[in-house]
């Protein structure tokens, strides 16, 4: 074979790989880099989570997790000694306070006077006990045993009884005096003072009850039974099945001009179905969710969006995890 036939074979092989190096290419490009990226999201629902405004050891949960529950169903039963004890102390003062009003209203005969001097010394006894609770939440307190808040609430009841053993005193000397009508009036109020001090042990008592106040399907139960739970810390979390939307993380050149009240198809794997959502939040995820450039001849920066959008129709089996998967 001469030379030159040798150097047309490489020539022509060189020609020919060249070639294929570009069909290969322009395959490529038209079926992979046409390829459109994927956007996936999720399904999320709103939560309500449940607390007390109270510390307390639970002593009874009725409700377990995926139970579905409606508003004013009891969920968990709380106990709280102190708050009982500082309950049974007020109503006992108030009760004192109010027949010292009403025999002040009357006028006091002997056994009037003396019955206003039994009720001065219930108020006493009431006083004394809260002064020893008081003194032994701080004890406790001192100890790291309970939080500030419950020995301010020993305190606050122990403050309140000893006003309304000034209170009773000063019922006691009307009823032996006779009262006049600034007496009368004084007497009054701190009679509804005695009832209001129990109106408000009353509505934190009613915090050991915990019922639902909105409707939706329970996904977390935080305490077990005998457990304490502090102050604000949650009991268990409620998801509200029929607030649904589904959010996605969107770079801001696949939004392609998207704006709130568009609407888009996503594929819902779950259930291989489309399901059309209306978008109704667009917001700037933050730098922690900026795509750098790479290289500084012709790119930048890509900000990343997080945007919600709701179901369109109403779309049965919704629930939080769920993928979503937009579709162009």
């Amino acid at each position: 074979m001469s030379a030159k036939t040798q150097h047309n074979n490489i020539l022509l092989a060189v020609v020919g790989f060249t070639a294929v190096v570009i069909i290969v290419a322009l395959i490529g490009y038209l079926t992979l880099g046409q390829e459109p990226e994927i956007i996936q999201g999720e399904v999320e629902v709103s939560e309500y989570r449940v607390s007390s405004k109270l510390p307390g050891r639970v002593v009874e949960l009725r409700v377990k997790e995926g139970d579905f529950v409606h508003v004013g169903d009891t969920l968990a039963i709380l106990e709280v000694p102190e708050m009982d004890a500082q309950k049974r102390v007020v109503e006992a003062t108030g009760e004192a306070t109010k027949a010292l009003k009403d025999l002040t209203d009357a006028g006091a005969r002997q056994e009037q006077i003396q019955g206003a001097y039994q009720l001065m010394q219930q108020a006493k006894a009431a006083s004394e006990i809260a002064q020893k609770t008081y003194n032994r939440m701080q004890n406790l307190y001192n100890e790291g045993v309970i939080s500030g808040q419950k020995r301010d609430e020993a305190f606050a009841a122990y403050k309140a009884t000893e006003a309304q053993v000034k209170a009773a005193e000063s019922q006691y000397k009307m009823a032996k005096n006779g009262a006049r009508k600034q007496e009368r009036e004084v007497a009054a109020m701190n009679a509804q003072a005695a009832s209001n001090a129990v109106d408000v042990v009353s509505s934190l008592l009613r915090e050991t009850v915990q019922v639902a106040q909105v409707e939706g399907e329970v996904s977390e139960v935080y305490p077990k039974v005998g457990e304490l739970v502090g102050l604000g810390s949650p009991i268990m979390s409620i998801s509200m099945m029929n607030d649904v939307w589904g959010t996605f993380n969107i770079r801001e050149d696949q939004l392609g001009g998207m704006k709130i009240g568009d609407t888009f198809t996503a594929y819902c794997p779950a259930f291989g179905k489309d399901i059309e959502l209306k978008v109704y939040y667009i917001h700037d995820q933050g730098s922690y969710a900026v795509w750098k450039a790479t290289k500084t001849n012709g790119q930048y920066d890509l900000k990343t969006f997080e945007v919600k959008a709701r179901p369109v129709g109403k779309f049965e089996g919704l629930r939080p995890g769920m993928s979503l998967i937009r579709k162009d």
